[in-house]
């Protein structure tokens, strides 16, 4: 759990201007009792205003939470924020997130914090985004970071480059060819 806090906390609150500050939280239902009122503290302390599913607010208002809550609106399911605002919405197991993501995200960088392997190992399959992690803070995803130099962007597209692009993922071919007549059989 402390570790979940930490990750969420960081890939939301260490720079939320930028693209790859999370927008959205999904939590399992098997663990949001104990999770939800602590995380939702721990984003309060650094200003976060929560835009809360049915679920999570029943659970938050529960616990006497002290976040600023906001009811979930379908937008927010699809809202890049770039501000402290996060959107939280209880899911079933990694069914329930994957489902979510493959459907509202933006194909940019997805995390789950997990000691399962079996789900994170899924998770990283299957989870539509340039580029998913386990354990950590989806902050990571950066040019630099990756070690290509200078970022030039972030591509979400699933043909050529996808991720943190450096100079070379720009580069493109132009194939000439100089024959004298060959033909292919």
């Amino acid at each position: 759990m402390d570790m979940a806090i930490a990750v969420t906390v960081n890939s939301k609150c260490q720079r939320p201007g930028v693209c790859n500050a999370i927008e959205t939280l999904l939590v399992d239902e098997s663990v949001a009792e104990d999770f939800l009122p602590r995380v939702a503290e721990a984003l309060a302390a650094q200003g976060v205003e929560l835009r809360v599913d049915s679920a999570s607010s029943a659970i938050l208002t529960r616990a006497g939470t002290t976040a600023h809550l906001v009811d979930a609106a379908e937008d927010d399911w699809h809202a890049e924020y770039l501000d402290l605002i996060l959107a939280v919405r209880v899911v079933k197991g990694v069914d329930g997130a994957l489902a979510h993501i493959n459907d509202y995200g933006s194909g940019h960088s997805e995390s789950i914090v997990t000691s399962d392997d079996a789900r994170a190992r899924r998770f990283l399959a299957e989870a539509d985004a340039s580029a998913v992690y386990w354990n950590a803070s989806t902050r990571f995803t950066d040019g630099g970071q990756f070690g290509m130099g200078a970022e030039i962007g972030i591509s979400t597209d699933k043909i050529g480059a996808r991720g943190p692009m450096g100079l070379d993922e720009l580069t493109t071919y132009k194939w000439q060819i100089t024959g004298t007549g060959q033909i292919r059989q």
